[in-house]
């Protein structure tokens, strides 16, 4: 049993070399300051999304007695050098920063379970890598199909202009979309931003726009998944995140919808989770699944919010 008080966390940062001329990640760990971590845990940011996001979440986790990575991908936030225009990485990079944070952990702790937390593009990426992830559970939040037809309400209303029209002419004119300045996702590298679109233009996603052996690799995935969607989620629709699933096929997995109702605000989104108003009514049930999943359990889980909802 997990004990009631709360040990303080110690922050590390490192630089984790990659291939020769793409420079370094830069990931930051926390562990508890008391002990050994029950397992180790990443959590793989959404897309344009600085890893500082997920801070308070990985401390928390920390103080729970787990060893928390983050990191930001190749190209982006800690991880740029130089200039935005001249990073280069595109998303299958980013598969591979996604495969060497896995096995760094492995090395680093490789008797400790390898527990990772996606969020959006964080639970898109793993499956591409080649062979698996060396993972015990895949959590993923807020999570699916970016296809621009199957996106939330909200977002579809503005994915034409966004991909046919602003996406494009900023990125040619800029060698790299400038998210942050016009307040839209974030800073992509050029590379990313253009195959994302290919990606997001295809009514199968990465999948259709990659070919046969994007759909492989996901297959080669049996750890287990367990997905949450939130029904009030303005870029995923519930269509998207089933589709993650159907990518996920020989997982075992479990899809829970997350009514926004149990946000002390009442409001979740895509965003929202890893608020620290969410402490106590959304990341503490997820301690259960965790240990499961540190303890060698291979299911999904229950769900963690009480009983599923029956299909609208």
């Amino acid at each position: 049993m997990q004990s009631s008080e709360q040990p303080a966390v110690q922050w590390t940062e490192m630089g984790l070399p990659i291939s020769a001329g793409a420079g370094r990640l830069v990931l930051r760990q926390c562990q508890p300051a008391t002990g050994t971590a029950l397992a180790q845990v990443v959590v793989a940011p959404a897309m344009g999304v600085l890893q500082s996001y997920y801070q308070q979440f990985a401390s928390w986790l920390a103080e729970q007695g787990y060893g928390v990575t983050t990191f930001d991908y190749r190209g982006h936030g800690l991880s740029l050098q130089g200039p935005l225009r001249q990073a280069r990485a595109d998303l299958l990079d980013w598969v591979q920063d996604c495969q060497r944070v896995a096995e760094q952990l492995r090395q680093q702790f490789p008797d400790q379970a390898l527990i990772w937390i996606g969020h959006s593009v964080g639970s898109q990426l793993p499956g591409l890598a080649p062979g698996a992830l060396p993972i015990n559970g895949l959590l993923s939040v807020g999570s699916g199909s970016g296809y621009w037809r199957d996106n939330a309400a909200p977002t579809r209303r503005l994915a034409r202009l966004f991909w046919w029209g602003v996406a494009p002419l900023v990125t040619a004119l800029c060698g790299g979309f400038p998210g942050r300045k016009l307040g839209i996702i974030g800073d992509l590298p050029g590379g990313v931003l253009w195959q994302w679109r290919r990606w997001c233009l295809n009514p199968d996603y990465g999948i259709g726009a990659e070919g046969l052996w994007a759909a492989e690799a996901y297959a080669t995935a049996r750890y287990p998944l367990h997905a949450l969607y939130f029904e009030d989620d303005e870029m995923m629709s519930l269509a998207s995140v089933q589709s993650l699933l159907g990518w996920y096929k020989n997982a075992p997995s479990l899809l829970e919808r997350v009514d926004p109702a149990l946000a002390p605000s009442g409001r979740i989104g895509h965003m929202g989770y890893f608020r620290e108003e969410m402490r106590e009514l959304l990341w503490r049930p997820l301690l259960p699944l965790l240990q499961s999943w540190r303890l060698g359990e291979g299911g999904p889980g229950k769900p963690l919010f009480g009983p599923p909802k029956s299909p609208a």
